[in-house]
């Protein structure tokens, strides 16, 4: 079996979690007849202390209309400038919102109640209305980072006094719960929508929530309508996505302990560059000095290790459900080999 660090996107259900998927009573998800999606949105919506959520095929559809649904078109959204919602989703913000992104340039993703400030324009008619801002937690292209919750609450009254309204793209919050210790709750009380994601570290096949208040929510799911993301039957997604909150979110820890092993063994070894410190969850991001990324990941793949290039020298591993300890062990030795083309 190869060691796959591409993303923890590559997980695949546990056998309890397809027992509970095979299992699961369904109904028509559009009509609100689906008992297990209703279930999944109830204990979303708890989780996070919001008053609604509502589930979607994707975390791209859940941030997309969460833009959708806090704007008009011609307004402006604000973003650290490597966040996902704005450099992975295909132009999304202007084909689907209509909306003008305005990128703040985070310290590996994370800008400051100070650095949004700056960037706030005065209200008149030659500029977009600002009405959004968004955060990332844990932010992707930031290897993983942790956005400080002392930070979060100093945006948030940045937002409050100069009306705007905070999204949180959480695609990786369980993450950053579990290595802050910090309850989901309090983590995401300081905004008015959260998205979340149960197909990377919790292991289900599918599916993300958008959480909010019921009229927010309930606007959203105008737009989930209006974007094909209606689903019929889809109790046996939420089922996964269930079982992965209740079952898989303890493992996270586990996925973070090996991700530091795996800095910690990289750091040794000559031509690699990477600071241990930097990796906060399950994200290592480390350097190549001698070879070009996509070349060191093509040798890594013939010995059964799939990482990912980000950049010319950049590769990024990401720990998963799917890889334990003992495997993680192997991989520097292989990173190694790789290197000198043994």
């Amino acid at each position: 079996m190869p060691i796959d660090l591409r993303s923890d996107t590559i997980t695949q259900p546990t056998q309890g979690m397809r027992d509970a998927i095979a299992t699961a009573e369904v109904g028509d998800d559009v009509l609100g007849d689906d008992p297990t999606v209703n279930q999944l949105e109830r204990y979303v919506a708890g989780l996070l202390g919001k008053e609604a959520a509502v589930f979607m095929p994707s975390g791209t559809m859940t941030n997309q209309i969460a833009l959708r649904t806090h704007t008009e078109p011609g307004d402006e959204v604000i973003l650290e400038s490597l966040a996902l919602i704005y450099y992975y989703v295909g132009g999304g913000p202007a084909a689907l919102s209509g909306v003008r992104c305005r990128l703040v340039k985070g310290d590996r993703g994370v800008f400051t109640a100070r650095d949004l400030e700056q960037v706030l324009r005065p209200t008149d008619v030659h500029f977009p209305r600002t009405k959004l801002v968004c955060l990332e937690n844990t932010h992707n292209r930031g290897g993983g980072r942790i956005y400080p919750l002392s930070e979060i609450r100093a945006i948030s009254k940045v937002c409050q006094q100069h009306g705007l309204k905070l999204h949180l793209d959480g695609a990786r919050l369980w993450n950053a719960c579990i290595a802050q210790n910090i309850s989901e709750v309090d983590y995401v009380e300081a905004f008015d929508s959260v998205s979340v994601c149960f197909s990377k570290g919790l292991g289900a096949p599918v599916g993300s929530a958008l959480a909010g208040s019921k009229a927010f929510i309930e606007r959203a799911r105008r737009f989930r309508k209006m974007l094909g993301g209606g689903m019929r039957q889809a109790g046996m997604m939420a089922a996964g996505a269930i079982y992965g909150l209740k079952h898989h979110r303890a493992h996270l820890r586990e996925d973070h302990f090996n991700a530091q092993t795996l800095a910690q063994g990289l750091q040794s070894i000559a031509g690699i560059e990477i600071d241990p410190q930097t990796v906060e969850t399950n994200i290592v991001l480390f350097q190549t000095k001698v070879l070009p990324a996509q070349v060191l990941a093509e040798r890594l793949k013939l010995k059964g290790v799939y990482v990912l290039p980000v950049g010319p020298n950049t590769i990024r591993a990401v720990t998963n459900l799917m890889v334990n300890e003992q495997q993680i062990n192997q991989v520097p030795d292989l990173v190694e080999l790789a290197l000198n083309n043994a």
